[in-house]
Order: structure tokens, then sequence, then C-alpha cells
């Protein structure tokens, strides 16, 4: 170590009480975190590229300083997708330290790790106060029964009005609207439910049938429209 002449000519003055970090909430417990190993918590983070034409939520799940479990949603560019796959099998088993200073392709997911971090390092996790955590596979009940990604993907102009393309139930195929054209409602197909279907054995036709639903007023509308034809 190389001090400077300054330095090196003070007297010394002996520290008093030691004190060590403040305790954060991890998985039940308050730990204070003095080392890597010490962080484990599920948790959620948002990033965003530099262009913001996309955007990453990412969802990790760590014990003891090691990323388990790792769930990458993406939205905006193709690239970021494959950039998502390349993520999904880099971070597990990595420290946090060494995904944060790991190069993950995209903007948005590097930006996503960094907000996640932060959050993760001062006890700000989803599980902060849930006993031993969320087991291994926990960020896959984000995903729901479909096995998909919630996406709500609306459209609207001031000439036109509103669009309703995807819900969470579903790809919306049809608005339903009242006599004053405003929307009541809106039906829908489940993909995710359609393909386990026809993976079962069902015609296309059959399971396009099977997997779709409606929401509100839509039996009550005095017309319906295609949100991407009409």
């Amino acid at each position: 170590m190389n001090y400077s002449r300054e330095v090196e000519q003070m007297c010394c003055v002996a520290k008093g009480p030691k004190h060590g970090p403040a305790p954060i909430p991890e998985e039940g417990k308050w730990v204070q975190s003095k080392e890597i190993k010490d962080i484990s918590g599920f948790t959620h983070g948002i990033g965003w590229c530099a262009p913001q034409q996309g955007a990453c939520k990412l969802s990790l799940n760590i014990k003891e300083g090691i990323i388990e479990e790792a769930l990458v949603e993406t939205i905006g560019c193709s690239g970021m997708t494959h950039s998502a796959a390349m993520a999904a099998e880099i971070l597990p088993g990595k420290t946090v330290l060494e995904a944060l200073n790991t190069d993950l392709v995209c903007d948005a997911i590097n930006t996503a790790m960094r907000e996640l971090f932060l959050q993760i390092a001062y006890g700000r996790s989803q599980s902060a106060f849930s006993e031993d955590g969320l087991s291994i596979g926990a960020g896959l009940e984000d995903l729901g029964k479909g096995t998909r990604s919630q996406v709500g993907t609306m459209y609207g102009t001031k000439a036109k009005g509103v669009r309703y393309l995807e819900m969470a139930e579903g790809y919306v195929t049809r608005m339903a609207l009242d006599e004053d054209d405003q929307v009541i409602g809106y039906e829908f197909v489940s993909l995710g439910k359609m393909t386990d279907f026809i993976k079962k054995g069902d015609d296309p036709t059959t399971a396009y049938n099977k997997a779709m639903g409606h929401y509100g007023r839509f039996d009550d509308a005095a017309k319906y429209i295609d949100p991407r034809k009409q």
C-alpha cells in the first residue's frame, strides 16, 4: 500500500465502535450483507435500451449470491428476443456480481440487470419477508398456465379511436361495440392454450374454438369489428 507523505506524517487516532452494515430483509431474516454470498432473494428489474425502442423485465431467484433461476421477458426489436435467449443461458450459475459485469448483449437486458442488482443489494426483493424465500421455479408463476408472457398491445388514433390487439388473456379477435360505437367487450383466443390443444391431438379449428373466450358485455354488442382490419 502506498501512502502520500502527508498521510505518513499523521499520528494514529484509534477507531471506535466498528459499525457493520445496516441489516436488510432477506427471505424472512435480517442480514448484514458483507459479501456477495450474503445476498438471497427473488426480485424483478426493468431495463431499456439506449434509443428506448425496447424494454426488458428480468426476474432472478438468487440463493447465497448465486443466480439459480432467470426469467427474461423482452418487448421491442427482434434482436432482443435472441439476446434474451443468450441471457437466459448465461445468467444461471453466476454470482450477482459476475452477472452485473457480464455483457448480456442487449442494452435493455444489461440495464435491467443493473436495476435488479440495486434492488437486491438494498434488500428490496419480492421475497424479503418470505421465510426461506421462493422455491426455484417461482419465476414461471408470472407466466401463468400457458407459460407465456402477459402482454398488452393497444393502438389508438384521434380519427378512428382505439383498437385492442392483445390482452393478458390472449390475441384479440373481435371488439364489441354498443349503439354509440363505444367498446363494451372483446373476444380473444389464448394462443398458449390453443397450441397445447394441438399438441395433444386436436385439429387446429377445434383447438382454436376451445381456446377462445370473451370479456365484458360481449354478447350485448350492436356490432363487432376485427381490430386489425376494420
